[in-house]
């Protein structure tokens, strides 16, 4: 009689598995937002891979809900019908024609794009924008500026650009109830009717708040948030971020990220994640590992179920 010995790699499959039941155990009717843009939007690849992981995800008794950027796609659009773009400290200058052509793009062509690869991965999804059901109500967002010479500081007219002002958490709650992905376009819809582009990392963030989430993703181009050394940090609160700021460790695009994580936190979402996303499955070697895979972020005040 034939002795067959256990292929090495299935259990090494199935030893990941059991290692990773007590955090599914623990995240199980759970909330999870993730925020997706960045690379990873342009690689089917990745993209591929980002389907699989939030159909796992709702299989392990997760409630995940998508938001998803799209400014590279909105500038090649705006390109290719030949309206120039303005930015003013990173944000684009939304006039009524880019608004909808914003509104085009992002609740048009890449949501239902990525409401298809979840599909194809065998879950069931729905895209929605913050219009649908009175989701997200905007307000225009304000900004100012200070002029370095003579002091004296100005309010930048950004046109359509909005941040959320309520959100309407029973929109998502019957979306997931009815075992159904919400994937989210960043767009509010003011009290005048006016039509707003929202800032994903943003919209991800008020989203995260209104629902409580367990975890806020934010999936990004970078591998977290790293000292001065290049090494990663994994675990940061509020105040060790302000200290990271004035030092310059943390700088450029990173600051508002680690804003949007901070006011999260603060507003009730119990841990808010960096991550790369650019790696295969990042997001579930952040979730089912002990080691993690991105910076971790929580407010000292409440701690991290």
């Amino acid at each position: 009689m034939t002795d067959h010995a256990p292929d090495p790699a299935m259990l090494a499959k199935a030893e990941t598995l059991t290692d990773a039941l007590p955090y599914m155990q623990r995240y199980a009717g759970k909330t999870f937002v993730v925020k997706y843009g960045g690379h990873a939007m342009g690689d089917a690849r990745l993209a591929r891979n980002f389907a699989e992981d939030i159909v796992l995800l709702k299989a392990v008794g997760i409630n995940p809900v998508v938001v998803h950027g799209g400014g590279p796609q909105i500038g090649a659009m705006l390109a290719r019908v030949g309206v120039e773009s303005e930015f003013v400290d990173g944000l684009r200058v939304t006039t009524k024609e880019t608004a909808e052509i914003a509104e085009m793009v992002l609740s048009g062509a890449i949501n239902k794009e990525l409401v298809s690869w979840i599909g194809q991965a065998g879950g069931s999804a729905i895209g929605i924008s913050g219009k649908d059901g009175g989701f997200v109500k905007a307000t225009k967002l304000r900004r100012t500026n200070r002029d370095p010479d003579s002091n004296i500081e100005r309010i930048i007219d950004l046109g359509y650009v909005g941040e959320p002002k309520r959100v309407d958490r029973s929109v998502v709650d019957r979306i997931s109830a009815a075992g159904m992905i919400p994937v989210i376009a960043p767009i509010g819809v003011g009290d005048d009717g006016a039509t707003y582009n929202i800032n994903a990392d943003t919209m991800a963030g008020a989203v995260a708040s209104a629902l409580r989430a367990a975890r806020l993703f934010l999936l990004t181009d970078v591998p977290g948030v790293l000292d001065k050394q290049g090494e990663l940090l994994t675990d940061l609160d509020p105040a060790k971020i302000q200290a990271l700021v004035d030092e310059g460790t943390i700088s450029g695009g990173m600051i508002p990220k680690l804003e949007t994580c901070v006011k999260a936190v603060q507003e009730g979402v119990d841990a808010a994640v960096v991550l790369d996303g650019r790696i295969p499955h990042a997001m579930l070697l952040e979730i089912f590992t002990s080691k993690g895979a991105g910076t971790l972020v929580k407010d000292d005040i409440h701690p991290v179920e």
